[in-house]
């Protein structure tokens, strides 16, 4: 929620390039608000209904940010794929449902470009996850050869896209990535996360306290699975924290350490062939004591960011939903079921147009 990543994308056939990009900050007072949504405090119609207000025009200032500075002119884009801002991701329940904010009605009328938006809800109502969406975009540019190949996000989430040598692809969330370490450190030193990690590296990692937070019953789950920040914030911190002696620096030294065990226990599974890559992307991939870690627990494993294979990792979300929406417009299936579970192939998204 730090902010909303833009990227201007041409799409020929299966080559897809960056032409462009931009970052558009989010007001204080608006993330403050939806996180007080997806931590699971009361809310009303009123205040959704405000906020799905406030993230359209804001989503739709990001887009006229982009072409302002790309030089383009709204008639030169076709669409504009938009994934909105998830505030509730509830894919397990009795009653499935999964919540992105960001009013796509006032991203076209704003712009005068049709939208597409909505991503999730037509795989889950043919029972799938929803999520994760991307890795269909990554066995686009990203094909294995003689070894696996899994293309990690790092994001609040972390999310992996398997692309074995043989067999369907798998995708899934592997648990937390930046999610906790950026609560935690916002909580004890008032920055939204971790530069560097220099809170990080003052710190010890904690075994007991990790050994405690990797008990979690999600990471034992079979995949297709998705999950969010209404299972992994503060208070599902706090309830592991069982002493009020271990320094704040040691909490987020441990939180980096679960943060890379939960991905390396997953990525482990899906070794074949003699060199295997982990391809990370994600703002993760510039925290160094994480990128270390998995280095380390991985050893096996190529680790490097997926800027050294051309694709800037910071905009690889922003490009997979314009891949998405690109899909949408030409009424082609953009899910994968083997990755989300649901029970067929499917064209993802709403088109909202200009007239």
């Amino acid at each position: 929620m730090d902010g909303v990543d833009s990227a201007l994308v041409e799409i020929d056939g299966d080559k897809i390039e960056l032409l462009a990009h931009h970052d558009t900050p989010m007001p204080d007072a608006l993330k403050q608000r939806l996180l007080q949504i997806c931590t699971g405090q009361e809310t009303n119609l009123v205040e959704i209904g405000e906020l799905d207000h406030l993230l359209g025009h804001l989503f739709a200032n990001a887009v006229n940010q982009l072409l302002a500075k790309a030089n383009v002119s709204p008639s030169e884009i076709r669409a504009i794929g938009n994934h909105g801002q998830t505030v509730f991701h509830q894919p397990n329940s009795a009653v499935p449902f999964t919540i992105q904010l960001g009013d796509a009605n006032i991203i076209a009328a704003k712009t005068g470009i049709d939208t597409v938006a909505d991503f999730r809800r037509k795989d889950m109502a043919l029972g799938g996850q929803g999520a994760p969406l991307v890795p269909a975009f990554h066995k686009q540019i990203f094909a294995s050869q003689d070894s696996s190949v899994v293309v990690l996000n790092i994001g609040g989430i972390a999310n992996i896209s398997v692309l074995p040598v043989n067999g369907p692809v798998v995708g899934y969330d592997t648990g937390p990535g930046n999610m906790l370490m950026d609560a935690w450190c916002q909580l004890h030193t008032g920055k939204p996360f971790d530069q560097d990690a220099y809170f990080a590296l003052q710190g010890q990692v904690n075994h007991a306290l990790l050994v405690r937070l990797l008990q979690e019953p999600y990471f034992s789950l079979p995949a297709p699975k998705s999950t969010g920040r209404e299972l992994f914030n503060l208070d599902w911190l706090k309830q592991h924290l069982t002493t009020d002696d271990l320094f704040a620096h040691d909490v987020q030294s441990t939180l980096c350490e679960l943060s890379a065990q939960s991905i390396a226990n997953e990525v482990r599974r899906y070794q074949q062939g003699p060199n295997p890559e982990l391809l990370v992307c994600g703002g993760g991939a510039r925290n160094p004591l994480l990128m270390g870690r998995l280095t380390v627990l991985l050893d096996d494993w190529l680790v490097t960011p997926t800027t050294d294979k051309g694709i800037d990792g910071d905009y690889m979300e922003a490009m997979a939903f314009a891949w998405l929406a690109q899909r949408r417009i030409h009424n082609l299936s953009s899910n994968l079921p083997d990755v989300t579970g649901a029970s067929k192939l499917a064209s993802l998204g709403v088109i909202y147009f200009t007239d």
